[in-house]
């Protein structure tokens, strides 16, 4: 199984040897042995190319998960004092890899120099299914999932912002109040995007009008358009150094309460990795932008008020 999904993977009898550590008829020979235990064929071979079968699409998910709780198992029996050493496989959504990546990845180095920490970036969706399916150990997400199979973490509010063109900017008088607001010109990120359905649940609260879609799928395209007077967007703080750092964008508060989300480390309830997923939550944490706050989980900023003002998850 682990050849076949090291074959999966790469798509390369080469690679595929190569990433599992044994010879290309070591495993050519052991793929050929599981199509014929299985009666059936896994993968088309030919024209310098191999190709799943729709057998072998069938299966990879189970086998990817079977391999995953193998993977959890070892970790289990072993008595481990030390944590975040090893592979760590960490996915993030894109309205935060890479704003939080630059001050995370140093601060794991220093702390933790036997981690070999490998990155995904991805939708939400995307990274709840390559979660469960155990093609990564844990998430960083926008809110909560409602999924009976994970543990989640909260790590800190990260408040929303108003981008806007430097040249309007004169005519606001931050911090923003909702009668201010002049979104008709509102950029959103396309669908799929968690900060996509935030933004428009802030949106239908203060009954503003969202423009026509640029079908942008970063956060940094966004605040380009922004940059050239061609709209306004929704940034969390934080993405707040990044836009600040561009020319021509003036970034806007809004008074409280102040619309935010909740930023959240989730992991399978099956790892045996608790240790692990306890020091990152409280790494990242550490880490938190300066607009951003813990104090609500622990009922300390209006919590009535701000509750009222949470974005709703995608």
């Amino acid at each position: 199984m682990q050849y076949f999904a090291a074959l999966a993977d790469t798509l390369h009898f080469g690679r595929a040897a190569e990433n599992a550590g044994v010879t290309q008829p070591a495993l050519s020979s052991q793929i050929a042995e599981m199509e014929q235990q299985l009666g059936v064929r896994l993968f088309e071979r030919g024209s310098g190319r191999v190709i799943l079968t729709d057998d072998a699409q069938r299966i990879k998910p189970r086998i990817e998960r079977i391999l995953a709780e193998v993977r959890e198992l070892e970790q289990s029996a072993r008595r481990r004092e030390a944590v975040l050493e090893g592979r760590f496989r960490l996915g993030l959504i894109p309205t935060v890899a890479p704003y939080l990546l630059p001050i995370l990845l140093p601060a794991l180095k220093t702390r933790f120099p036997d981690l070999r920490l490998e990155v995904r970036e991805a939708v939400t969706q995307t990274l709840v299914d390559e979660l469960n399916s155990g093609s990564l150990d844990g998430i960083v997400i926008a809110e909560p999932m409602a999924l009976a199979s994970l543990v989640q973490a909260d790590l800190f509010e990260d408040t929303f912002l108003l981008a806007v063109p430097q040249g309007e900017a004169a005519r606001l008088s931050p911090p923003i109040m909702e009668e201010e607001m002049a979104l008709e010109r509102l950029m959103l990120l396309e669908e799929g995007h968690c900060l996509r359905s935030q933004a428009l649940d802030i949106c239908r609260r203060m009954k503003t009008t969202v423009s026509t879609d640029f079908g942008a799928t970063s956060l940094a395209t966004l605040l380009q358009l922004v940059s050239n007077g061609l709209g306004v967007t929704l940034i969390p703080e934080i993405a707040r150094p990044a836009a600040e750092a561009m020319a021509g964008i003036a970034v806007l508060p809004f008074a409280p309460p102040r619309p935010y989300r909740m930023l959240n480390l989730a992991w399978r309830k099956s790892s045996g990795r608790q240790g692990d997923f306890d020091a990152l939550a409280e790494l990242l944490r550490s880490l938190r932008p300066v607009g951003a706050s813990t104090d609500d989980l622990h009922g300390k900023n209006d919590p009535h008020d701000r509750q009222n003002q949470k974005a709703q998850p995608e």
